[in-house]
């Protein structure tokens, strides 16, 4: 047990430094975001992410938005479990065969209006993937996509932007 908290100790913090972004920045894009939702919805907005078969790089980015530095739901923004209960679909990765059925019940489980945004390269066009015997390649070859967010993978901050983007569709 010494021999690991000497270590501990001389080891010290590894952990990364927060994100190079101007908080200023930051706070403006989410209030922005949150004028929108309010203007939207008139309460908080419903996201459930899917990863359609991604590398995972893209999750990492959308976990981000939940963790302390970003804190979405402070903006009005969180995540659900059910997609009966999102008001959008965040869709990650090019869509394997294998996850096409349950992209599309997913999908139809969702109550309208509702609206689908691809984030990330493969999610936008196929990416590395692009279809093949085990893609379906982009989300829009098998869901109507009212936003892309390119990317590989996409920031947190660009994320937040695909919202406001899609929030803003919305209205036109």
């Amino acid at each position: 047990m010494l021999r690991i908290l000497a270590q501990i100790l001389r080891t010290g913090s590894v952990t990364e430094p927060p994100p190079a972004t101007d908080d200023s920045a930051l706070e403006t894009l989410g209030l922005e975001l949150r004028r929108a939702i309010d203007a939207r919805f008139g309460r908080s907005l419903a996201l459930r992410h899917v990863d359609a078969g991604s590398c995972n790089g893209c999750e990492l980015e959308v976990h981000a938005l939940a963790n302390p530095y970003y804190d979405l739901e402070r903006f009005g923004a969180s995540f659900v479990a059910s997609p009966r209960h999102a008001d959008a679909l965040l869709v990650t990765g090019p869509v394997s065969r294998h996850m096409e059925t349950a992209l599309r019940r997913t999908w139809r489980a969702a109550p309208a209006p509702k609206f689908v945004i691809a984030a990330g390269r493969c999610a936008c066009d196929g990416g590395e993937f692009g279809v093949s015997y085990a893609s379906c390649g982009a989300v829009e070859n098998v869901l109507p996509v009212d936003v892309k967010i390119p990317g590989c993978p996409p920031t947190p901050e660009d994320l937040i932007r695909g919202l406001l983007a899609a929030l803003r569709a919305g209205r036109e």
